[in-house]
């Protein structure tokens, strides 16, 4: 019996997390659809796909293994969640930021915007490490719960 109770968290630790990843994607195409439409939205995705979905996965896996490890203990900490997720955000997101010029060059942004574009591969590697912390992180919780 026990075994079954471990195999519904697993299962609904997998579902969360795919529901991360798609929550996570949604966002990403809102905001680049809102400061530049959809097609460049599309454009930007075709031609980052890698990092974004690597992104987005190692978000989706941390987000399941947090719930895996919360349903097992009740008190696991979602500091280091929201950290990592909002990393992994910033990285999708300022891959294509320095395109708000488009809309922000009254607020005198413009400077902010263009090191941000220049660096976006930066960015994404940097969101890549903070989601590689923070799967090693939480699974290493997990792990020690488990033993």
């Amino acid at each position: 019996m026990k075994s079954d109770f471990k195999l519904e968290l697993i299962v609904k630790a997998i579902l969360t997390g795919f529901i991360a990843i798609i929550i996570l994607l949604a966002i990403y195409f809102i905001i680049l659809t809102s400061i530049s439409g959809w097609v460049f939205a599309q454009d930007q995705f075709s031609r980052f796909w890698y990092f974004i979905m690597a992104l987005a996965i190692g978000f989706g896996i941390q987000v399941g293994l947090y719930s895996y490890l919360k349903a097992l203990i009740k008190n696991a900490s979602p500091q280091v969640l929201a950290t990592t997720g909002a990393t992994s955000t910033a990285a999708m997101i300022s891959c294509c930021a320095h395109y708000l010029t488009n809309i922000l060059p009254i607020l005198g942004a413009t400077g902010i915007i263009t090191i941000i574009g220049q660096y976006q591969v930066q960015f994404f590697w940097i969101g890549l490490f903070f989601n590689l912390l923070g799967i090693y992180f939480i699974g290493n919780k997990v792990l020690n719960y488990q033993q």
